[in-house]
């Protein structure tokens, strides 16, 4: 191995032996010392379908480092689950624990000085922690999927958590009957896994294979499937040789693999979550890369992919029909992917493609022929304007026209704005802004996928534009725009509109305004008090001190 510097460590001198003499009481023996300590990252959970799954795939996993000459020594990283989560005051611990299970990664790896890490994560938050943490630490590392769930099923419909979430607005709206709603809640989450759409966690982990971190054809794989605790052994024994190579991820993690990552992000139809965390992945790696990034990729981007939440299918369609691997290939083939990027076996991304040979076959529509794309230009783009002065970030997907004018319906929180749509006040044509969730003014930056899936289930998705200093699930789909900065706690152009101010997002020319003069906003600013904070001890008031504008990834660890 190239710099084994925690086993040197160990092993030399006399004042080592009170280190050797603690590692004997957990099982290391005479032969062990020289061994590299490879650190298992253990994401599982019983709260929670996404990770309840994770165990077996650690089993396999530290079973494959042992034989392949590691020591493998496992530690517990803490998730949270935003679907169970979801419009509660619990919520607002999500994108926290980001940084958490980042801290908490580093904190163990770095402070047991272990040689390499084998993450195992599978909820939303999970994936972008985890690789943050390897970004900063800069130890061989890889990230191994706790998987997708299946899909669930009421009268012949594949069914997905987001279902659950429409039915309640669709229920209310008077638009489903009893039976179906109760159909779809008792039906929707059949296994154990993560959210079955291309929602946030399929796709960070698909991502993942792009980036180079994962082993290609590693992340659509069904959490309960024999083949995912395979990958997981796999894995293992890929990082047991990354180790011996010194392979560590900012070799793999670079401006062009991130590139990569964002041509299959678009390809596929990924969720909005994305733009934030590689902004946090790439401040990690010391990488640049910017929200402007994201938006020169999704112009060349076809979006290839029929996948839920705004198309048919769910990720386990997805692994059927070949997954992340056939779309790399066509973006390779048409010289939207740079095949020279490192990955963690060691070998190029293109050599990894040509190994696999991945083909789209004719007799699936999962994935579209390249030239008959669902779109021509990606879903996730970039707006600017005078509400939004650093950016924000639009889910066009599924929309007939992603432009929109429209009267301002203001409210300062999720909670405020769930209650006025179930009592019919928000109408066809109003522009719903939902404010003081962002990163400091939440604190935390909840999703919104209560508010955008009742708008869906009462059949407002086209009609009614939605814009908020918050996030939005992988889920959610309609006129929405997320992620506004400068967000409203901080004194941001969201936090001075009016009701009846008129708002128009317009996704063709990447703006999103209020009809408002500059002298009108500048007035209104110089009146504007900033709100009392809502946390002034642990974990979030710290984080609201520290974390930084969306626009930035939202990170706690950038101070200039």
């Amino acid at each position: 191995m190239s710099d084994n510097w925690r086993s040197k460590l160990i092993t030399s001198g006399v004042a080592r032996a009170p280190n050797r003499a603690m590692l004997r009481a957990v099982g290391f023996g005479d032969d062990d010392f020289v061994k590299p300590i490879v650190g298992v990252a253990n994401g599982h959970s019983t709260m929670n379908p996404c990770n309840a799954g994770i165990q077996p795939l650690v089993d396999r996993a530290m079973a494959a480092l042992e034989a392949a000459g590691a020591k493998p020594q496992v530690f517990g990283v803490p998730t949270v689950t935003d679907g169970i989560g979801m419009g509660t005051e619990g919520m607002k611990y999500s994108l926290v624990s980001r940084e958490v299970i980042a801290d908490a990664i580093e904190t163990s790896t770095n402070g047991q000085m272990m040689d390499g890490v084998l993450v195992v994560g599978a909820c939303d938050k999970n994936m972008p922690g985890g690789m943050m943490a390897m970004a900063r630490m800069n130890v061989p590392s890889i990230y191994v999927y706790g998987g997708t769930i299946k899909p669930g099923k009421w009268k012949g419909q594949d069914l997905t958590i987001a279902s659950a979430f429409e039915a309640v607005g669709a229920f209310m709206a008077g638009k489903m009957s009893k039976e179906d709603y109760d159909g779809i809640e008792r039906n929707a989450c059949p296994t154990v896994g993560a959210c079955g759409g291309m929602y946030t966690a399929n796709t960070m982990s698909s991502s993942f294979e792009a980036l180079g971190m994962s082993l290609l054809g590693s992340s659509q794989i069904a959490s309960p499937d024999p083949e995912k605790a395979d990958s997981a052994a796999e894995s293992a024994l890929v990082l047991v040789e990354a180790i011996r190579k010194g392979i560590r991820p900012r070799d793999i993690i670079t401006r062009k693999s991130i590139e990569n990552v964002f041509s299959l992000i678009m390809a596929t139809g990924g969720s909005t979550n994305a733009v934030l965390h590689y902004l946090a992945i790439a401040s990690a790696a010391e990488v640049e890369w910017t929200i402007d990034d994201v938006e020169r990729i999704r112009l060349r981007t076809p979006v290839l992919c029929d996948l839920k939440p705004s198309g048919k299918y769910v990720a386990t369609d997805f692994h059927r029909a070949g997954g992340v691997p056939v779309v790399l290939k066509m973006l390779l083939d048409h010289g939207l992917l740079h095949g020279d990027c490192m990955t963690i076996t060691g070998r190029t991304m293109g050599e990894e493609l040509a190994a696999l040979n991945p083909v789209r076959r004719a007799e699936q529509d999962v994935i579209r022929p390249w030239d008959d794309p669902m779109y021509k230009q990606g879903h996730l783009a970039i707006l600017k304007g005078n509400l939004a002065p650093e950016g924000c970030v639009a889910k066009i997907t599924g929309l007939k026209n992603p432009v929109i004018t429209g009267p301002a319906r203001c409210f300062d929180s999720e909670n405020e704005t769930m209650n006025a749509i179930m009592e019919g006040k928000v109408k066809s044509g109003d522009v719903v802004v939902i404010r003081y969730e962002g990163p400091k003014g939440g604190p935390g930056m909840q999703e919104m996928l209560g508010p955008t899936a009742a708008l869906i289930g009462a059949g407002l998705g086209e009609s009614v534009g939605l814009i908020t200093d918050g996030r939005f699930s992988g889920a959610t789909w309609g006129m929405v725009v997320g992620h506004v900065a400068p967000e409203a706690a901080v004194g941001g152009p969201i936090g001075l509109v009016r009701d009846g101010d008129l708002i128009t997002i317009d996704a063709h020319k990447q703006s999103i305004t209020v009809a408002v003069s500059d002298e009108d906003l500048a007035r209104r600013r110089a009146a504007w008090q900033a709100p009392a904070p809502k946390y002034t001890r642990g974990l979030m008031a710290k984080y609201v001190k520290l974390v930084s504008t969306s626009s930035r990834g939202a990170v706690t660890d950038r101070f200039e």
